[in-house]
Order: C-alpha cells, then sequence, then structure tokens
C-alpha cells in the first residue's frame, strides 16, 4: 500500500473486527462490535479476531498521542472485542510536562522580559496560579506561536536587542530541530538566542512504567511511529529481553494500529516477546543515523527529571553539552526548577500512567473541557483526555 486511504480502508478494517470478535466469545458466538466507524469490511479485522483467546484479557498500552488520537477518531476501541482494552500511556509531550516547567517559562517571559517561542498547545497548558503561557500574553508578556524552531531563529535575528528563548519540548521526533537551531545560533553567533530545554525520551518513560510497583499490568505496547523514525526499533528490545513484553512499533493510519494490535495478539497467544515493526514504510531498526549523531553531539543526557504522572525519573530527558551551555536558558537566566503538584481534582497523573480512563476523571467534560482544560491531558488533540472529549464521549460502552 503506497497511499494514505489504503491505509484508512474500512473494508480491511471491518474484517479483522469481525475475526477479532469470533475468537474472543467465549461461547463460540461472534459478537461482532459496533462498526460504523469504518463502514466497508476487510481480511485484516477477520484475521485478528481470530487470534483472540477468549480465556484471556489483552491489556495493550500505545505509548504514542498519535496513537491514541487515532484510536478515538477511528472509533477502533468500538472493533476491537471487550477482552482486547487499550491503555493510554504517557506519549502526548505537551501532557507530559509538569506544572513547574511551565513556570518556569511563565517566569522568564514576565520577570525577565524575553521573547517566549513555543509550539502551539504547549501556550494553553495550565500553570501555577491559575496561569498559562496564554493568560501571560494576555497579561502583557510577549509570548509567541511558531511552527519550526526556524522562526525562533527568525525572531532572534530580526529582534537583535531582545533575548529570545525557544521552550523546547517534545520527543525524539522534535529534538533534531532543536540541536539544528542551537548549531545554527553557535554558527552565526546569535547571543540573543537560548532554549528552555524539556526534551524528554521514550525508552526512559517506558522502563518507568513497567519499573512502577504495584502499577498498571501491561501485556504488550503499541510502539511509536514518528519517535521510532528517529531512534529505529532497537531500543524497544530491551522491553522484549527484560521485561517479556512485545513490542509492535505502528504508523498512525486505523489499519497501522489494527495491524499492529493483531501482530500483538498473536505474540501473546505464542508466548513470544519481540519486538516488531508494523511501520515498515518508515522505520528501521537502526532509525535516523544522521539525526540521532546530531542530537548527541548537542545534547547530553540530564540526570533526572520530573514527568507529569510519572514523578521523577533518571536520565529520561536532555540538556545542552557544556559546549553549548550559553544557549541554556536555565543557566543564562538562572531560573530554577520547582516541583509544583498538580491540581488535585485532576486525574491527568493517574490517565498519562495507564490507571484511569479519561472518563474516569469527575471533572471531565465538565469543569475541565478543551476550552477550559484544568489538566494537561485536555489541552493537545494527542492528549487521552481530549481525544475521548473530541471523539468518545458519547459512547455507551466504556
Amino acid at each position: 500500500m503506497k497511499y494514505v486511504d489504503e491505509f484508512r480502508d474500512g473494508e480491511l478494517a471491518k474484517n479483522i473486527s469481525a475475526n477479532i470478535a469470533r475468537e474472543a466469545d467465549p461461547h463460540g458466538q461472534a459478537r461482532v462490535p459496533h462498526l460504523n466507524p469504518l463502514p466497508q469490511a476487510g481480511e485484516d479485522a477477520i484475521e485478528l479476531l481470530r487470534e483472540i483467546s477468549a480465556n484471556r484479557t489483552y491489556r495493550l498500552m500505545e505509548f504514542c498521542g498519535g496513537h491514541t488520537h487515532a484510536i478515538s477518531r477511528y472509533g477502533l476501541v468500538d472493533l476491537l472485542p471487550p477482552n482486547v482494552r487499550m491503555i493510554h500511556g504517557p506519549g502526548c509531550p505537551v501532557c507530559v510536562l509538569p506544572i513547574g516547567r511551565v513556570d518556569q517559562a511563565i517566569r522568564l517571559a514576565r520577570e525577565q522580559g524575553v521573547i517566549l517561542c513555543t509550539y502551539a498547545d504547549t501556550v494553553r497548558v495550565p500553570a501555577s496560579d491559575n496561569l498559562s503561557l496564554m493568560r501571560a500574553k494576555a497579561g502583557g508578556a510577549d509570548v509567541r506561536m511558531i511552527y519550526s524552531t526556524q522562526d525562533a531563529l527568525k525572531i532572534a535575528r530580526d529582534n537583535p536587542q531582545r533575548e529570545v528563548v525557544f521552550l523546547a519540548i517534545g520527543f525524539e521526533t522534535t529534538t533534531p530541530p532543536t540541536a539544528v537551531a542551537i548549531k545554527q545560533a553557535a554558527a552565526e553567533g546569535l547571543k540573543n538566542f537560548s532554549i528552555l530545554c524539556d526534551h524528554v525520551l521514550t525508552p526512559a518513560a517506558m522502563h518507568a512504567i513497567l519499573a512502577v510497583e504495584g502499577g498498571v499490568a501491561i501485556d504488550g505496547f503499541v510502539g511509536p511511529a514518528h519517535v521510532s523514525t528517529v531512534i529505529g526499533s532497537k531500543p524497544y528490545e530491551p522491553f522484549a529481553d527484560d521485561y517479556h513484553k512485545p513490542v509492535v512499533i505502528a504508523g498512525f493510519e486505523p489499519l497501522d494500529v489494527m495491524q499492529a494490535i493483531l501482530m500483538l495478539v498473536r505474540q501473546i497467544n505464542e508466548g513470544r516477546a519481540a519486538v516488531e515493526n508494523e511501520f515498515t514504510r518508515a522505520v528501521t531498526r537502526e532509525g535516523n543515523l544522521k539525526a540521532q549523531a546530531l542530537v548527541a553531539e548537542v545534547f547530553e543526557l540530564r540526570d533526572s527529571f520530573e514527568w507529569r504522572g510519572l514523578g521523577s525519573v533518571p536520565h529520561s530527558a536532555l540538556k545542552l553539552r557544556q559546549k553549548y551551555a550559553a544557549f541554556d536558558a536555565e543557566l543564562k537566566f538562572k531560573v530554577d526548577y520547582v516541583a509544583v503538584p498538580d491540581n488535585k481534582a485532576c486525574e491527568c497523573a493517574a490517565i498519562l500512567r495507564g490507571q484511569k480512563r479519561p472518563q474516569e476523571c469527575k471533572i471531565f467534560g465538565t469543569v475541565c473541557t478543551p476550552e477550559n482544560p484544568v489538566g494537561s491531558c485536555m489541552v493537545s488533540s494527542e492528549g487521552a483526555c481530549a481525544a475521548h472529549y473530541s471523539y468518545g464521549r458519547f459512547r455507551e460502552t466504556v
């Protein structure tokens, strides 16, 4: 298959679903799920249904926020039998950013008078004292939404008398562009440019989830798509080898996700745990070696980093190497990180750990909505709460 539409073929998705239902029914009577989201039918769905064992539950975590969005948008949960449960993971970069990191950025913009640049979703993440970067902007702070690191560099060039700070967030996908920007700034002598580095690492978060005592039970992972184009499939091998958890890397289209679920179910039924790659059109075992080398040149591991929902996770984030310390806004402006507890009414932390679902939060859809987010999971379209609010809150089943 070459084109996006082929990966949204309802014929294939519906047939996968039918097979899952037949195999999952404990009495041998197929219970075909609601199929309206994809009104056609296909071979993959039937094949997946045949693989499901009615005598067990399959608890599969989709780590990537893009997968969470796709599952909700295309109604894929309705194509699965009841004993295949999808669990949301901490793969939304905006969602895992703790309040204290947003507070740092707000302090820079308000107290240091910098031009603070960041990607759009970040401006709406709730911070302390009922603030957000958007509200700080409304109060006079110079906060600017950008589409790429090149926009931030241009702002620095156009405003040589102002300090420009880029709030650099995200997983391995967005880290290489930040590294490019740092190298460009160094080459051009842009002394008024710096970054507040909040880049985090996917494998470390997966380790943290599995290592939590009394944490959510997980039988396998739907591996990230874009992250894996950069890091490859190799970094996931310890999860199969050490934890005996299968990982299947999947693309973002509905058939990608359904096929990945089928591959996970087969591994679980066979008692195998391996890293498999459904997203072969974009992901290799080694990944993007050029991007990896660039990141390694500019960044190094932090000893520890606090995640929303996971707490302090060792070696789970990046900071600038000493060679590029002049571009580190934390050092340049001496703005320390201060941990801040989440809103007590918000279940975002438990949702990011996979321990709760959005609809189990008492303020979901009432006090907390995309227009008025209380927690970060309601901000981005990749957040579990925002995805469920947009596509799933009127579903009869939970």
